[in-house]
């Protein structure tokens, strides 16, 4: 078969090879696949090994395309450049002239070219330019291993398959600019249809859990990829924590783990503020990215983009999506997520500022009821006394208040406990902050725990809004349990976890919440006892017990009745608005002589009474009520005295055929609870 062009009749195989050419055109529009198409084609008919293209733009000359046949040649797509004024293919595109490059002869001249070259065999390329009427398109270069290329006859075809291939790519470049303009339309109607939805979405009543599994599946239905997430940032611990509730097969960032900002992608797009768009390879820059690198790579994926999210006033945190294809993430998604980001961000701020808001609202209005009713039950009762007890124990205030170290404090109902625990707290370094009260026998033991941890809304039937727990309301102050013999051995780990790794979750909840708080527990109960009962956790018996202060019994310290009687008195009668002066001397002897079961608290009990019976500036005290009573008169201690004498003629034996509960016809933890009720301890055995 004979070709004619112009002047020039082409014999086989060139007529051949110029039939190819036409061929491969006519099937293929796409640069990448005529090149090898055409590259395959000629290969059967001329001398051939390489077939290259370059497509250059016309105005700035950056280069928009290399093309390399055979794609798994040696260095064919990462091979070195020469200085751009010194490279083959940038000379004949600026002079728009063919040039043949010898590997022998051209060394110097082309260093890096021609070492790219001998790397795949080739002895010299004939390399031409790729133009149309119109515009220079770029080069086209031909490989041989043939060192004496291209006789008069062969350069012609090849000048004339470059003149072809010059003007599809022309074709193609006017097809493709359309096609592209067309897709850019679609993306903007896509990008404006999915900001309609998602402002939808923002505009509804969600929480963080659900903002970004709604939004998710808007952007997945646009550009399509395989899993996401949302993560924010929690000053806790210096690192984003995931808020998705999502499945976990869609999940990107790992549930209840915080990610570090050093060393991982996600960390990056937080400080930098700007997207990150990687590969596979790239996440090996990254040397803590292992928390959430098991996740992703145990699925194939080509691509991950993740951007951060920026409020006018601070970073929040990221979101991120991963595919399994590669370059999902384009110039144009990659707008279309940055404009969904910004708006996301506008959402998660105002969410967040609710969130505080609300927590704010919630401590103050805590902090106001636990203010109110120490200003009622107050009435100025600090700590009083000049007996040698009660000078001990100040001592040991002092020695421990200065200190965050958890304290235990025994004593006998009624003894001042809990005014210890204040004494502790006004002189600590905490004092600023509040002081909150939990009376563990006080509290249902179903609700203890809502009470210490709090709950979020829906928890639990009753739970019609969230509630912040008494250790999320001592945050940064003291924290005092009375009566932490009471607290229920189910309940107990969880305090012990507390104190141990300062964080929890509310009841219902998963957000991991840290506390910094300082304990003081306070007992009238035998703790050894009960954990010899299996009733109290030896561990968190040894976390408590870390330093210790037994109060003394007013009737261990009989000199400090008398000043403590003025100071209620005086303190009673402001309140209630009389003129007293002094407490009458036969008041004063019945007050130190009566055995004061009840402590401190029934003496106030004793002198309030008596101020508001009082008409005249001397206070009487019903000295016939103290004085009728027995050493132990009220109905509390008759059993108190008959439990005792049961326990010590069973050898203090509880449980049995023979034990004190069998005799008393109680069961026995009935039994045990009447002693922690009663005071009664095994140190009365005698």
């Amino acid at each position: 078969m004979i070709v004619r062009h112009g002047d020039y009749e082409f014999y086989p195989p060139y007529s051949r090879a110029l039939v190819e050419t036409r061929e491969a055109i006519s099937a293929h529009h796409d640069p990448d696949t005529l090149v090898r198409d055409l590259a395959c084609r000629l290969r059967k008919e001329i001398e051939l090994v390489t077939l290259q293209v370059t497509l250059y733009n016309a105005e700035g000359g950056a280069m928009l395309l290399r093309l390399i046949d055979p794609p798994e040649a040696p260095g064919a797509r990462l091979r070195a450049e020469d200085p751009p004024q010194e490279s083959p293919s940038r000379i004949v595109w600026r002079a728009q002239k063919p040039l043949i490059v010898s590997a022998n002869a051209d060394g110097a001249r082309f260093p890096n070219y021609v070492a790219w070259m001998r790397e795949l065999g080739l002895q010299s390329e004939y390399v031409l330019p790729v133009s149309s009427a119109r515009r220079q398109l770029g080069v086209i270069g031909f490989g041989s291993t043939n060192g004496h290329l291209c006789d008069e006859s062969e350069r012609k075809c090849l000048q004339l398959i470059a003149k072809e291939y010059a003007g599809a790519m022309d074709h193609t470049s006017k097809l493709q600019q359309a096609l592209w303009s067309g897709r850019q339309l679609a993306l903007e109607r896509d990008r404006l249809r999915l900001l309609l939805e998602i402002n939808d979405v923002l505009a509804s009543d969600l929480n963080l859990h659900e903002l970004w599994n709604r939004i998710a599946g808007h952007i997945r239905s646009i550009v399509p990829h395989e899993f996401s997430g949302m993560a924010l940032y929690d000053p806790q611990v210096a690192g984003l924590r995931s808020v998705e509730s999502g499945s976990r097969e869609q999940r990107l960032f790992p549930e209840r783990e915080w990610i570090p900002i050093e060393g991982t992608p996600a960390g990056l797009a937080f400080e930098s503020g700007r997207p990150i768009v990687l590969t596979s390879g790239d996440l090996d820059a990254f040397p803590a990215a292992d928390i959430w690198r098991d996740l992703v790579l145990k699925r194939p994926f080509g691509s991950v983009c993740i951007l951060p999210l920026i409020s006018h006033t601070r970073k929040l945190g990221v979101v991120g999506m991963v595919s399994r294809r590669e370059n999902t993430f384009a110039h144009q998604e990659l707008a279309i997520f940055t404009g969904v980001a910004a708006q996301i961000s506008i959402a998660v701020d105002n969410a967040l500022a609710h969130r505080e808001l609300e927590s704010l609202k919630n401590k103050v209005r805590a902090d106001k009821t636990y203010l109110d009713g120490d200003l009622q039950t107050a009435c100025d009762l600090e700590l009083s006394g000049k007996s040698e007890a009660f000078g001990d124990i100040q001592k040991q205030i002092a020695l421990a208040a200065p200190t965050d170290s958890t304290i235990l404090i025994r004593g006998e109902t009624g003894s001042g406990k809990e005014l210890v625990a204040q004494a502790i707290h006004k002189l600590s370094s905490r004092r600023e902050r509040t002081l909150v009260k939990v009376n563990c026998s006080a509290i249902p033991t179903g609700l203890l725990e809502s009470e210490f941890f709090g709950h979020e809304k829906g928890a639990f039937t009753g739970a019609i809004a969230q509630r912040i727990g008494r250790f999320e309301m001592a945050h940064q102050g003291t924290l005092f349990l009375d009566e932490v013999g009471d607290i229920p051995r189910e309940l107990q780990p969880k305090l012990l976890r507390v104190l141990q790794e300062k964080e929890f979750e509310r009841v219902g909840g998963t957000k991991t919440i840290r506390v910094d708080v300082r304990l003081i527990a306070a007992t009238n109960a035998d703790l050894p006892q009960l954990m010899a009962n299996k009733e109290f956790r030896a561990d968190l018996y040894y976390r408590l017990n870390v330093f210790s202060i037994t109060v003394p019994s007013l009737r261990e310290r009989p000199e400090d009745i008398i000043p403590l009687a003025q100071r209620f008195a005086q303190a009673f009668a402001r309140r209630m608005k009389k003129r007293l002066e002094i407490i009458s001397p036969a008041s004063q002897e019945a007050l130190v002589r009566y055995h004061w079961p009840g402590n401190v608290r029934e003496l106030q009990n004793v002198i309030e009474r008596a101020v508001i019976l009082s008409q005249t500036p001397v206070l009487e005290i019903p000295v016939c009520e103290l004085q009728s009573k027995p050493q132990d008169p009220t109905l509390a201690a008759i059993e108190r005295e008959y439990v005792v004498r049961v326990l010590h003629e069973t050898n203090w034996v509880v449980s049995g055929n023979h034990g004190a509960a069998t005799r008393l016809g109680l069961n026995r933890s009935t039994l045990q609870s009447k002693m922690r009720k009663l005071g009664i301890t095994r140190q009365e055995n005698r």
